[in-house]
């Protein structure tokens, strides 16, 4: 026979079983949880009790059998045996026990709620948009099953058709210009805007067809699905700033210029410093950033390096030592005029002025033994897949390091000595000179990109950015508002807290109010907070992160 045990723990908890006996000795099937309270204590008695009565668990995990029923020995007769109470009233029939009539993670979507009501997002007035922010980032997942995890969170979502209309709304009333200016005027506030991170990534949708915006293109990850270009734009800490979609074929040295211009039109700024990877390394793109005044940092491609260190290499050859580096210039082009700013003859390396070396650009190159270790090893491996190729073993497109002339194939040994002289070098080009920012921050600042590749992890991951299964513009745009927006509140709780947001939900989800039912009325419970999780809501609720957990 079944039933529910409750026993008193040794930290003074109450802990709530599921029994029976078994060869007329006691066995615990499934221990339900422990309560500290007497709401958490109805929360377990009434899942203890969904167990006994759910007859599917017999099959699966807690072995109960049904109590069979019993008959009745005596019928009631309805009329009392001692005394005749002709006229007289029974009294009023009282509720048993609390009946938990429902749970829901309010603690959590209050203190999401907090962080985006403090970037300043309530001033959209759309509350419906806040709850599909919110939605987003607890667990993301189709507009249509958002109404769920609303209600899981205590929340009154809205309608299906209103969650549409909140999206095309999104699109029509500019709700992306103004998160970008309340993300604007938070990181201007609360961190550094002088120096911001770019980077670009892309989109895939679940489709066959291509469209004017969804188009094949080049892809990381090798997919042949229709995407978007996305062009995103952070603080150094990572906090985002301005977003952008291009088409799947755009060239990501096309996508900086349209997003740095219109976040510097937005917001009316004229000196700041750009970043970004080696993938936007292009003249236009540079001499167009400079035009407008503004200040870059660029990974440069170390095939750049033999003209850049031409001096370096004359006086010193191949050898550099650890940690090593070399503040010099970079042609603009590959001319000969241009060339000829590296005076082989001499053995110190130009100090470049913007005004003397208007067709070059200042090049920073640093050395690493380790970087050399592990791009020592990435060179033998194409070296030797280069050669399973030229001997027939292996069949492949053109590797590295092979040359096909007149139908004979040979390893290509010039380029693989050249690449093996440049192991463990890093280069990064910019125009601000060295008076005023030194290599080494140069190269600090350079390091940072990592903060914008992990917005881009977290849009991707957390918040499930893709696979996205619209097919218009707008939705599409309506679709990157939701997720920029969610980024900045994901980011925000990161900074406050000093956890990642899937930490933070998965350890604040589990916090329950509970509605009972007693005595023909409802009433709602909060949680107890553990201990654990106190300085968690406490730093979510205080602005800015003055509580931050790192602090």
């Amino acid at each position: 026979m079944a039933f529910i045990r409750r026993v008193r723990t040794g930290s003074g908890a109450t802990a709530v079983q599921v029994a029976e006996y078994a060869g007329g000795r006691q066995r615990i099937v499934k221990h339900v949880g422990s309560a500290h309270t007497e709401v958490e204590l109805g929360v377990l008695l009434e899942k203890a009790r969904a167990l006994l009565a759910d007859p599917s668990q017999g099959v699966l995990d807690v072995a109960v059998t049904a109590l069979p029923p019993v008959a009745a020995l005596v019928e009631a007769s309805g009329r009392s045996v001692l005394f005749e109470t002709s006229g007289a009233t029974r009294p009023a029939d009282r509720d048993g026990p609390g009946r938990v009539v429902g749970t829901a993670s309010r603690v959590l979507f209050d203190a999401l709620s907090a962080v985006f009501t403090d970037l300043g997002f309530t001033d959209l007035g759309d509350v419906t948009f806040q709850d599909l922010v919110v939605a987003r980032i607890v667990e993301p997942t189709s507009l249509l099953d958002t109404g769920r995890v609303l209600r899981d969170l205590g929340g009154s979502p809205a309608s299906y058709a209103t969650m549409k209309r909140t999206l095309r709304r999104a699109g029509a009333g500019g709700y992306r210009d103004q998160v970008a200016a309340a993300c604007f005027a938070h990181a201007a506030t609360a961190g550094d805007i002088s120096l911001c991170l770019y980077d670009v990534t892309t989109l895939y949708f679940e489709a066959e067809k291509e469209d004017g915006l969804r188009k094949v293109g080049y892809s990381k990850e090798r997919r042949v699905d229709p995407q978007i270009v996305v062009g995103l734009l952070v603080d150094r800490h990572g906090f985002p700033l301005e977003i952008g979609c291009f088409e799947g074929n755009k060239a990501e040295t096309a996508t900086i210029l349209p997003i740095i211009q219109g976040f510097q039109a937005r917001h009316g700024l004229n000196d700041f410093v750009v970043v970004a990877d080696a993938g936007m390394l292009s003249v236009s793109n540079l001499t167009a950033l400079d035009e407008a005044g503004l200040r870059f940092i660029v990974g440069s491609r170390v095939t750049k390096a033999p003209a850049d260190l031409a001096s370096h290499f004359r006086w010193h050859g191949d050898a550099f030592t650890d940690g090593q580096v070399i503040d010099t210039i970079t042609p603009r082009t590959s001319t000969k005029e241009a060339l000829a700013v590296n005076d082989t003859s001499k053995r110190d390396e130009p100090v470049w002025d913007p005004a003397t070396h208007d067709k070059s650009w200042r090049a920073v190159w640093a050395y690493s033994t380790k970087r050399a270790v592990r791009d020592g090893k990435t060179l033998t491996v194409q070296e030797n897949r280069a050669k399973a190729v030229i001997a027939g073993e292996k069949t492949a497109r053109t590797p590295r390091f092979v040359t096909i002339t007149n139908g004979a194939i040979t390893l290509d040994e010039v380029s693989l000595a050249r690449a093996r002289r440049l192991v463990g070098l890093k280069g990064y080009v910019t125009n601000i000179p060295a008076a005023v920012m030194p290599a080494a921050q140069v190269i600090a600042s350079y390091h940072e990109l990592w903060h914008v590749e992990a917005s881009f992890r977290m849009s991707k991951t957390d918040l499930r950015a893709r696979p996205m299964f619209h097919h218009t513009r707008d939705a599409i745009e309506a679709h990157l508002t939701i997720v920029f927006t969610a980024l900045a509140v994901s980011r925000e709780v990161q900074t406050r807290t000093g956890l990642a947001i899937a930490n933070v939900v998965k350890q604040l989800r589990p916090l329950r109010s509970a509605t009972i039912a007693i005595n023909g009325a409802e009433q709602t419970f909060p949680p107890v907070i553990p201990p654990h999780q106190q300085p968690i809501l406490k730093a979510l609720h205080s602005q800015r992160g003055s509580h931050a957990l790192t602090e």
